[in-house]
């Protein structure tokens, strides 16, 4: 378990969340963005590149994880006016323990920064705190901020936001098959009545649906250990922005390409436009 060290993490926000007031031309291409086709309900990101977006700017790691808060902010934001149903960041990997110490500590300290910062903000615009990964393993501190944030704010019903802490697709697939094999054992289930819906309502993202698009940034071309099992049929959309100046011109951008896709599950092309043009009828 990672030891918090104490870090001055002040100068950390620069604009405060929720105050972004959108501007014409913004709310003009929300407003297309609605209407051209349907958005996503579920839209999970990777946040990549913070290290190499500070090295560039010959600034340290921390800071260019403390410059990513602001993005966080401005797609948390963006997605709530779109009307975005779930909204998942990958925000610490169980690969990530593997970092220093010191960066570890200093982003556990962001996190708990920042959770009690906005939390209030949160619960005020109707988000709901969703948490997914092997919490136990994250210092009590942050698990305390946690728990307070997803209790404040779990009555609410609008956009849900999971962060993913951490968290790996193996990890997840290894104790869903492990929480089955306790079942198994115990006689309360069979091994004939597994299928991928019983599976599915084992994985730590049970209550969420699988996302239909998933983001990566920083111009990897990898989704590197994050939800395998439920990105198996998400549209990926990889961008070389690094996460601290992906903001929502990008965002809107990941959307249109998003849109401009055929989502066939296996089928032809001919049975999905024959499908909606049936579905337009009704």
């Amino acid at each position: 378990m990672a030891r918090i060290r104490t870090m001055d993490l002040s100068p950390t926000f620069r604009s405060p969340w929720f105050t972004t007031v959108s501007d014409t031309e913004d709310k003009k291409i929300q407003a297309d963005l609605k209407a051209s086709c349907e958005l996503p309900l579920h839209i999970a990101i990777i946040m990549d590149g913070n290290g190499r977006w500070a090295k560039l700017k010959g600034k340290t790691r921390i800071e260019g994880h403390i410059a990513g808060v602001d993005s966080v902010r401005d797609i948390v934001e963006a997605s709530r006016q779109l009307g975005i149903s779930y909204l998942t960041l990958f925000t610490f990997s169980t690969e990530n323990w593997n970092r220093p110490e010191k960066e570890i500590s200093a982003l556990m300290r962001l996190l708990i920064k920042v959770l009690r910062k906005e939390a209030r903000a949160l619960h005020d615009n109707n988000i709901r705190l969703n948490v997914i990964g092997n919490t136990a393993l994250l210092p009590e501190k942050v698990r305390t901020v946690l728990d307070e944030t997803v209790v404040l704010t779990g009555h609410n019903n609008g956009l849900v936001m999971s962060i993913a802490l951490s968290y790996s697709g193996k990890w997840d697939i290894v104790e869903a098959c492990r929480s089955l094999a306790v079942e198994v054992k115990a006689g309360r289930v069979s091994p004939e009545m597994i299928d991928e819906h019983l599976f599915q309502s084992c994985l730590s993202t049970a209550s969420i649906p699988d996302p239909e698009l998933l983001i990566r940034t920083s111009g990897e071309f990898r989704i590197s250990n994050f939800m395998l099992w439920q990105s198996a049929y998400s549209e990926i959309y990889f961008t070389k922005t690094y996460w601290p100046d992906f903001r929502r011109a990008q965002f809107y951008a990941a959307l249109r390409d998003y849109q401009n896709r055929e989502r066939r599950f296996g089928q032809t092309s001919e049975q999905i436009q024959k499908k909606n043009t049936a579905n337009s009828k009704i």
